[in-house]
């Protein structure tokens, strides 16, 4: 383990992936769809006149809401699920980290938390394009799943000026199925 965790720092701070351009513009049916969802009944996320009534120009998007925009979608979630099966690590930082976990068992990955700071808000016809950068890689520890690491993501979502939206830190462990301690 220690001359896997002596590769760690030679992956933070490095950007993680090319950047994640939305698909598609936000747009009130997506958010009508969210808040439906969630049974989110804030009027401005879906009334243009109780947006206006509280100095909005429109709609306004769920803050939470941010990271949909840039989800990839699962063509690009199977093709990710296929390069790993075939042992093809793409070139950039989060691909080779994931790789080398992969080799060395550490293949399961559960989110462990979120943390996300708002600046702005969107509006329907706004773009949004997310930076990934690894933040930092923990040791390794044993927890109640198994063996691992915490992998932490700091994402910049920013609108097609470049203007940030929201910053988030997104937390994952990535960890070895195998060792998880069965209680006696």
């Amino acid at each position: 383990m220690q001359s896997l965790e002596a590769q760690f720092p030679q992956f933070v701070g490095t950007e993680a992936e090319p950047p994640r351009v939305a698909r598609y513009a936000v747009n009130e049916a997506m958010i009508r769809n969210w808040v439906e969802a969630h049974e989110d009944n804030n009027p401005v996320y879906v009334d243009a006149d109780a947006a206006r009534a509280t100095g909005r120009r429109d709609v306004v998007c769920p803050p939470a809401m941010i990271s949909t925009w840039v989800m990839s979608g699962y063509r690009r979630y199977r093709e990710v699920q296929q390069l790993r099966a075939d042992g093809v690590t793409e070139d950039f930082s989060y691909s080779r980290l994931l790789a080398l976990l992969d080799e060395a068992g550490y293949t399961s990955v559960v989110a462990t938390n979120v943390e996300q700071e708002y600046f702005a808000e969107l509006n329907p016809g706004d773009h949004v394009t997310a930076h990934f950068t690894i933040e930092s890689i923990s040791p390794f520890k044993q927890t109640g799943l198994g063996h691992g690491c915490f992998i932490t993501l700091f994402k910049n979502y920013v609108d097609g000026n470049g203007k940030t939206l929201v910053e988030e830190r997104f937390r994952i462990l990535r960890f070895n199925p195998d060792t998880q301690e069965v209680p006696a």
